[in-house]
């Protein structure tokens, strides 16, 4: 029997902080500061800052953001529409789904690569920030 093999991907620790560098810069031009988190493919956290004088709670919403779209691949504002139709509604008693903007997926051809979370603003600027700070690295679909 051959044994089957998975590989996946996910970025380095430079182009973590480079992510990091873009979302910043995103937040900053939409006026507010954040916490923001990058997770691996398997949502563990690669990354976190937290800015000066933002709430501590931003900490754990931006990190279970990011892990949110790392598990499904897709964004957590996505998730808050979902959460409309009774046969998904269960799900927002798992303690780390968070449907709040902010979380998106990074992909790499085609492949979930980890996901950002950021926490700071409203949940539209969240989103805002962490999908230009993505597109600006090419880390979309």
């Amino acid at each position: 029997m051959t044994v089957q093999t998975i590989t996946t991907t996910q970025l380095s620790l430079d182009a973590v902080h480079e992510l990091l560098a873009k979302a910043r810069q995103a937040c900053a031009a939409r006026g507010f500061a954040a916490t923001i988190a990058v997770t691996d493919s398997g949502g563990h956290l690669q990354v976190l800052e937290r800015a000066d004088n933002v709430p501590f709670l931003t900490v754990a919403v931006a990190t279970d953001k990011a892990w949110t779209a790392a598990s499904f691949g897709m964004s957590t504002s996505q998730w808050n529409q979902y959460m409309a139709e009774p046969t998904v509604a269960p799900l927002a008693h798992h303690p780390r789904l968070t449907p709040v903007g902010g979380g998106v997926p990074i992909i790499i051809d085609g492949q979930i690569a980890g996901g950002i979370g950021i926490s700071g603003g409203s949940s539209v600027q969240d989103h805002e920030a962490a999908e230009e700070a993505l597109r600006a690295m090419n880390l979309m679909e």
